[in-house]
């Protein structure tokens, strides 16, 4: 839907040390990459869409309307930058899918009666159990 080129202008990047397993190249590296999209300030998305986001991403943002998500998945730091790009377009882009209306359905005569058949029956079988039919 959209590319990282077209969101970059709204992007800052934060790396620090990243925690795990990698020894005592985890302490001298700083793996993890901390993504800050200032969501509130794009421009290319209308009102109702922003809202639409907001709503479904809102745990994800911040008080002053940045979205931010982290990755430390990788040894590499360019790979986690890689990796949260990647995590970012799909966030936004599942986040900003419109809901599917749903369609109103009749159900059918022949299910109807069927469900008020089995009613009887099980009516019946109650009232055989109890004593009282005859």
């Amino acid at each position: 839907m959209y590319s990282i080129d077209e969101l970059s202008t709204y992007i800052q990047y934060k790396t620090s040390r990243s925690g795990g397993s990698g020894g005592q190249h985890v302490n001298k590296v700083s793996s993890k990459v901390e993504l800050q999209f200032d969501f509130e300030a794009c421009t290319l998305w209308n009102d109702e869409d922003k809202a639409r986001i907001r709503y479904k991403l809102g745990n994800r943002l911040t008080l002053d309307g940045k979205l931010q998500i982290t990755c430390q998945e990788d040894r590499s730091q360019f790979r986690n930058k890689m990796l949260v790009q990647e995590k970012l377009l799909r966030a936004l882009s599942e986040a900003s899918k419109t809901p599917k209306l749903r369609k109103t359905t009749r159900r059918s005569k022949a299910s109807i009666e069927k469900r008020l058949a089995d009613k009887r029956y099980r009516a019946l079988l109650k009232i055989k159990r109890s004593g009282r039919g005859d």
